[in-house]
This record gives C-alpha cells, structure tokens and sequence, in this order.
C-alpha cells in the first residue's frame, strides 16, 4: 500500500476528478490517538488481501491539517470522525467508516 499525503484544499477538487476514472479512499489520521494508529495500521494490513490494487489511497494527517479535514465533511457531505475513510468514487462519497469499524470488504463492494 502506498499512501498519497493529502496536504491542501486544492487537491480535493483533483481528487473528485481523478475519482471518476478511478475510486479513490481518504484516510483520516489522528498522530495523536492510539484507536487511530491501531486503525491505520490494521488498514496497512489488510489491504493487499482485500484486492484493492483499483483503489488510490490517501492520507491525511488531520493534526497538522485540520482545514482539509473540515473542507472533506462539507465537501463529501460526512460528519468528522477520526480515525476515518471514505470512499469517493464519481465525484461523491460512496462508503465512509470510522474507528475499528473501517470495513475493507465494503470499500471493495462499493468501489466496483
């Protein structure tokens, strides 16, 4: 799995784009919580046996750029939580999980 840092507003006009040729997911991360490091690292994990090679993964670090996280909520139309993903396929938030019920199988099933 090779993480995509999501650093700026801008790219998430990029990323809705880039989201209609192929689903993309944004992990949101809190350095500052072990529930979202246990996450992250149970995502890294899981990943290759969920067959998500079709899927670009984003990350972002939500302490040190709490702006593009509030901008996802409104942007995407999902509350904040974190740790959380979300999938944007077409444009639109299409699966969003938070905290130990992030759900690769779902992400798999709604990314076809």
């Amino acid at each position: 799995m090779q993480w995509h840092h999501l650093t700026s507003i801008d790219q998430l006009t990029q990323i809705k784009e880039e989201s209609k040729e192929q689903p993309v997911v944004i992990f949101k991360h809190s350095t500052h919580c072990s529930i979202s490091a246990t996450a992250k690292s149970r995502l890294e994990r899981q990943w290759a046996d969920a067959d998500l090679g079709q899927v670009k993964p984003y990350y972002l670090d939500l302490i040190a750029n709490r702006p593009i996280s509030n901008e996802i909520a409104q942007v995407f139309e999902v509350r904040h939580e974190s740790p959380q993903l979300l999938l944007i396929k077409d444009g639109q938030c299409h699966y969003h999980g938070s905290h130990l019920s992030i759900n690769l199988q779902e992400v798999k099933k709604r990314s076809v």
